[in-house]
């Protein structure tokens, strides 16, 4: 038991802890402390003013039309006027991509992190990976154009779904990797200690405790292939119908924004806004439940 002594410079130590700050310390403190949220506030002034943009320009024309009625034709006034076939093109595309990208991502984190940790070999795959990421979407798009678009002679929903695979691959990937090494090294060796071999470690234990860490990997890539219009301009194309199957030219979301924003015609400017405003609480959405999973993980 310790005993406590006034006269130890433990004492002394903790009696200046005590002491309240000079001026001058709690003035820098509070300076920086408005300058770090004056800069905060700043670096924020870009995301609100692209969000009340388009709420105070999209929200005019959101109805239940646009939802479940194709774009009028251009001079046409009166009839249902939407954009319902940009909608399912969006979400059959991104769900193509999907299943491309989620098992591939999924596996290649696996690997990275309880197979192959610090080895050369993932060290390269992760350094390909990283590299990946970072690759401008049109060159995705051009690449997607030249594997599929060229080979089938066709635009098409799975050229699209598979330019946007590849974008989302290295984003799920990376995070799975990054939600295994926060799995706590004693549930390894718990499992090994109870006689749990490597795969069955990995399939039992590693996996299922980061499940959330990876579900929001898989929504933040979800979400980025949301809002992608490069690759699906050389891969999916556009139409102004409704989609014939899955080889054949698709409508989405992105494609009919750029192509209403740039019309002469202000209807279509109108419906480009609205369009805008559905995609930007799609992404939203999505990002609010990754980030409803993230709780639930730290708690």
């Amino acid at each position: 038991m310790t005993v406590f002594n006034p006269n130890s410079p433990d004492s002394n130590l903790e009696k200046e802890l005590h002491l309240p700050l000079a001026w001058n310390r709690n003035f820098f403190s509070v300076g920086m402390t408005v300058v770090a949220f004056v800069l905060t506030g700043i670096a924020l002034l870009p995301l609100f003013a692209i969000i009340w943009s388009i709420t105070s320009q999209g929200i005019s024309g959101l109805s239940l039309e646009v939802f479940i009625a194709l774009p009028a034709p251009v001079g046409v006034e009166g009839g249902p006027n939407g954009f319902a076939n940009a909608i399912v093109g969006t979400l059959t595309m991104v769900g193509i991509g999907a299943i491309i990208s989620i098992p591939i991502g999924i596996l290649t984190g696996i690997f990275l992190c309880e197979f192959a940790a610090g080895s050369t070999i993932a060290n390269s795959i992760r350094f390909v990976t990283v590299i990946l990421s970072s690759v401008p979407s049109v060159i995705v798009g051009v690449f997607a154009y030249g594997v599929l678009v060229v080979t089938t002679k066709q635009f098409s929903a799975i050229a699209g779904g598979f330019a946007l695979g590849v974008i989302m691959i290295p984003i799920i990937s990376l995070t799975t990797e990054e939600a295994l090494k926060l799995v706590p090294v004693s549930y390894r060796l718990g499992s090994a200690a109870l006689g749990g071999n490597k795969f069955q470690t990995t399939l039992k234990i590693i996996v299922p405790t980061a499940i959330p860490g990876i579900t929001t990997g898989v929504l933040l890539a979800v979400a980025r292939a949301a809002g992608e219009t490069a690759p699906l301009m050389f891969t999916a194309l556009f139409s102004q119908f409704w989609q014939e199957g899955l080889m054949s030219p698709t409508p989405s979301l992105p494609v009919l924004i750029y192509n209403y924003a740039s019309s002469p015609f202000p209807e279509q400017n109108k419906i480009a806004w609205t369009a805008s405003l559905v995609l930007l609480l799609l992404v939203l959405i999505t990002s609010l439940l990754s980030r409803l999973l993230t709780r639930r993980k730290h708690q």
